[in-house]
C-alpha cells in the first residue's frame, strides 16, 4: 500500500517513520533474569517433548541442537513460570556409547521453554547423535552433522530444499520421501508456518482465529510441528532456515502492512510476537535472538571449498512494494536507486561475502523470484511487485556484481510462489544475447496451493514467452540437489497429491550446471 506523496523512508513518509521509530523504542525484548525461579525437579503430566528435536546452522566444530519442552503444546506449554534444567549429550553412535559431549542449560519461561543449545569441540564434516533429558524424561534422539573445514576440499555436498507448507492446503507429503535421501542439508526457505485462520473443508485445520498475540503465534507453530512427517525431517538432518512473509503477516514490507489503517504500535508489537516466535521454533543462534520487532537472519553456511550458502532476508529491510503491488508493468519506483530488497546493511554484507568467497559455488538461499517474469497478455507486460522485478534497481546491481566481480556459479534457490522454475538469469534480460550470470532453481511449495499439477495460464504464458525459462511445474513437493565441484545435479521432487496422506513422488524433471558455465541444461 501507498501511504502519502512525501519523501518515503524505507517506504514510509517521514511522519509514519517517526511513529514507527518510537513504537520501536517502548517494545523490549525477551529478558532472562539471573535470578529466575528454577525448578530443580521438574515433574511433567505429560511427555516434555511432544514438539521433537532439531539441529541447524551447522559450523565446521558444532551445531545448534533444539528442543522446546511443552507437556500440552497446543495450550500454552503446561508448564510453571520457572526455569527448568535441561541436560544435553552429543555422542557419536546411536547408542550413545560414545559421547563426545554433554552439558546443561536452562530452558527458559521467557522464550517458551525451547532450548538452542550450541555445541563446539565437534569434528568437520562428521555425523553425530544427540538427545535431551529434563527430570525423569528423555527425548527422542536426533541425527545431525557437522559442516566441513573452510579450507577443505569435500567431492560431494547434497541437500534439499523446500517452502510453503500450508498446513491448511493438506499433508506434507514430500517430507517422508526427503528423509529416504542421503542429504547433509536441508534447507527451508520461508513460509514455514501461515497466520491464516482457521476454515472448514478443508484436509486440515488451523486453530483459532488469524494469529497475533505471542501465544497464538505459538500454537501455531505447535500444531506444525506435532506434524510428524515434518518433526521426523528436522530430526534426521541439520537444517538451514529463514522466513518469507507468512510467519508473520502476508505481503509485508519491512514497517509497512499490506493492510490499511494498521496502526506503527500494533504492526510492531505483532512483529515482535511473530519474529520471538519464529526464534523459539527454530534450531537458530543466540545471534538471531529477537530484539524487540527486529531480528537478524542473515548470515553464512560454508561447505569447504565446495559451497558457499548465503541466507538472506528479503521482507525486514525492504522497502514497500512499488506502484501499488500485484502485477504491474515495470516502470517508475522499480527503477528508483532509493529502493532496495535487501536494504543496504545487508546487501553490503552479501557483496562483501561473495567477493571474499572462495567457494566453488556461491548459493543465495532466499525467498521470491528474481528472474523477470512477464506474465502478461501480448503487449501488455505484468511483472510481481513483491518480487525482484518490483525491485529491478537492487536486481540490477546484484547481477551486475555477479558479472564484474566474476563471482564463482552463482546459484539462486527461490521459494514462494508455489510452483517450480529453473530460470537462467541474465544480465539484460530484454536482449537475448546478453550473457548469463547465474541459474535460479526455484521449487514448489510442500502443500499450499492444494494437489498441483493443473494448469496455470498466467505462469503458462510466463514459461512460453520468457526464453530465460528453461522449466515450469505447478506440482507440490520439494527440490533435491548434488553438488559437485564439477557440476550442480537439481531434481525436482513431485508428489501427486497432498489432501490425504502417503502420496508417490516422482521426478518430472532434473538440470544440470556445469562448472564455470551459468545456466541449466536438461539431465
Amino acid at each position: 500500500m501507498q501511504l502519502g506523496k512525501e519523501k518515503k523512508t524505507y517506504g514510509l513518509d517521514r511522519r509514519h517513520f517517526m511513529q514507527y521509530v518510537a513504537s520501536i523504542s517502548a517494545i523490549s525484548s525477551p529478558v532472562i533474569s539471573a535470578d529466575q525461579t528454577v525448578n530443580h525437579r521438574p515433574s511433567f503430566k505429560d511427555n516434555p517433548f511432544q514438539l521433537g528435536v532439531a539441529s541447524g546452522d551447522p559450523l565446521p566444530n558444532g551445531v545448534v541442537l533444539w528442543t522446546k519442552l511443552a507437556s500440552n503444546p497446543l495450550e500454552g506449554d503446561g508448564l510453571p513460570n520457572e526455569a527448568v534444567p535441561v541436560a544435553w549429550e552429543v555422542a557419536t553412535d546411536e547408542a550413545f556409547t560414545k559421547i563426545v559431549q554433554r552439558g546443561s542449560t536452562l530452558a527458559m519461561p521467557q522464550i517458551g521453554h525451547s532450548v538452542h543449545v550450541e555445541v563446539n569441540g565437534l569434528k568437520p564434516f562428521h555425523w553425530y547423535f544427540y538427545r535431551f533429558h529434563t527430570g525423569k524424561e528423555t527425548s527422542p534422539i536426533g541425527r545431525t552433522r557437522t559442516a566441513p573445514h573452510p579450507n577443505e576440499e569435500i567431492e560431494r555436498v547434497r541437500f534439499a530444499f523446500t517452502s510453503c507448507q500450508h498446513f491448511e492446503s493438506g499433508y506434507f507429503n514430500g517430507y517422508p520421501h526427503m528423509q529416504k535421501e542421503d542429504l547433509d542439508l536441508v534447507v527451508h526457505l520461508g513460509d514455514y508456518i501461515y497466520e491464516y485462520k482457521g476454515v472448514d473443508n478443508r484436509p486440515r485445520k488451523h486453530i483459532g482465529q488469524e494469529i497475533k498475540s505471542l501465544d497464538e503465534y505459538r500454537t501455531r507453530y505447535a500444531q506444525y510441528r506435532l506434524d510428524k512427517p515434518l518433526q521426523e525431517t528436522h530430526r534426521l538432518f541439520p537444517w538451514l532456515v529463514t522466513w518469507d512473509d507468512h510467519e508473520f503477516d502476508n505481503n509485508y514490507a519491512n514497517l509497512v502492512s499490506e493492510e490499511d489503517g494498521v496502526s506503527p504500535e500494533e504492526f510492531l508489537a505483532r512483529r515482535k510476537n511473530a519474529y520471538q516466535a519464529y526464534y523459539e521454533y527454530m534450531p537458530l543462534r543466540r545471534r538471531s535472538l529477537p530484539k524487540g520487532p527486529n531480528m537478524k537472519l542473515y548470515r553464512e553456511c560454508q561447505y569447504g571449498q565446495l559451497a558457499n550458502f548465503l541466507v538472506l532476508d528479503t521482507r525486514q529491510y525492504r522497502t514497500d512494494q512499488p506502484n501499488g503491488d500485484h502485477q504491474k508493468p515495470m516502470t517508475g519506483k522499480v527503477f528508483d536507486p532509493n529502493t532496495t530488497m535487501l536494504g543496504d546493511g545487508q546487501e553490503n554484507w552479501l557483496m562483501s561475502r561473495l567477493s571474499q568467497s572462495s567457494s566453488a559455488w556461491n548459493v543465495l538461499a532466499q525467498q521470491v523470484v528474481m528472474a523477470p517474469l512477464n506474465r502478461g497478455l501480448g503487449e501488455s507486460k505484468r511483472y510481481s511487485m513483491d518480487q525482484w522485478p518490483g525491485y529491478e534497481y537492487s536486481r540490477r546491481k546484484l547481477l551486475n556484481f555477479f558479472h564484474e566481480k566474476k563471482i564463482s556459479n552463482p546459484v539462486v534457490l527461490t521459494g514462494d510462489i508455489h510452483v517450480n522454475w529453473v530460470n537462467d538469469l541474465q544480465l539484460d534480460f530484454q536482449n537475448e544475447k546478453s550473457p548469463i550470470v547465474g541459474t535460479e532453481f526455484v521449487g514448489t511449495s510442500m502443500t499450499s496451493g492444494g494437489n498441483g499439477g493443473n494448469v496455470i495460464p498466467e505462469y503458462e504464458r510466463a514459461a512460453a514467452q520468457n526464453d530465460f525459462v528453461k522449466f515450469y511445474n505447478s506440482n507440490r513437493g520439494y527440490v533435491s540437489c548434488d553438488i559437485t565441484k564439477k557440476s550442480w545435479t537439481t531434481h525436482f521432487r513431485a508428489t501427486t497429491f497432498v489432501d490425504k496422506p502417503d502420496s508417490p513422488v516422482f521426478t518430472p524433471a532434473s538440470f544440470v550446471v556445469e562448472e564455470g558455465r551459468p545456466g541449466a541444461e536438461k539431465a
